[in-house]
């Protein structure tokens, strides 16, 4: 289990086949030197068995799933990709229960400073950010008014939904560090929603709650 706190960025160094199966290899100074062969960590929110590893870098095979359903199969070498290790039981949860199980790839349609760039008071290195992700359509009914959406493995809150597309505050630390600042808009972006959130419309839906639509006021109501 993750919760979204990115630790550090990685870069992909190749994608290659290897008797039919994916395999990434991801430069990761840091992390790298801290797995044992089998680890799972988390790879832009896709969780993987690290295999082969040395102290600057490790490899994962990608599954057929895994290249059906994430933006990882689609990567050039040089990309960025955030990267989180297991968190360990009685941790902090810093952010929300991400399981690493991504649902679906979005698109990013834009990422936009808070203050105009043309603006005398605009600083790339302090300013808020606002992004903006197109949700694949069987994600969408899970995406609620200021709940949790783990995007790129981040764990982020919701700010708004119109239907289709969420809108995410996003500040300095989690630009800069994460590999949101190298993305530009029509990048796919792996999703995950949050498992909560699922369960709780699972149950909903097998209460046969005439309720179709998951609010804030029906998890509170429900215990979430």
């Amino acid at each position: 289990m993750f919760t979204g706190i990115i630790e550090q960025t990685g870069t992909l160094v190749s994608l290659t086949s290897r008797g039919g199966v994916r395999r990434i290899t991801v430069e990761a100074p840091g992390i790298a030197g801290r797995l044992r062969e089998g680890d799972s960590l988390g790879v832009s929110g896709v969780c993987l068995t690290a295999l082969d590893i040395n102290p600057t870098l490790f490899h994962a095979d990608l599954a057929q799933e895994t290249l059906d359903r994430t933006s990882l199969g689609s990567l050039a070498a040089g990309a960025k990709v955030n990267l989180e290790l297991p968190t360990a039981a009685g941790s902090p949860l810093g952010g929300h229960v991400v399981q690493g199980h991504v649902d679906g790839c979005g698109v990013m349609t834009a990422l936009d400073p808070v203050i105009p760039e043309a603006s005398p008071q605009f600083n790339r290195e302090t300013t808020d950010w606002t992004l903006k992700v197109r949700v694949p359509e069987n994600v969408r009914q899970w995406m609620v008014h200021k709940g949790s959406v783990a995007i790129e493995g981040i764990s982020l809150t919701i700010a708004d939904f119109d239907g289709e597309t969420v809108t995410i505050a996003i500040l300095p630390l989690t630009y800069w560090r994460t590999n949101l600042h190298t993305l530009k808009p029509g990048a796919p972006v792996n999703v995950e929603a949050d498992v909560l959130v699922k369960l709780a419309h699972a149950q909903m839906l097998a209460r046969k709650t005439p309720e179709r639509v998951l609010t804030a006021e029906w998890l509170v109501a429900n215990g979430y």
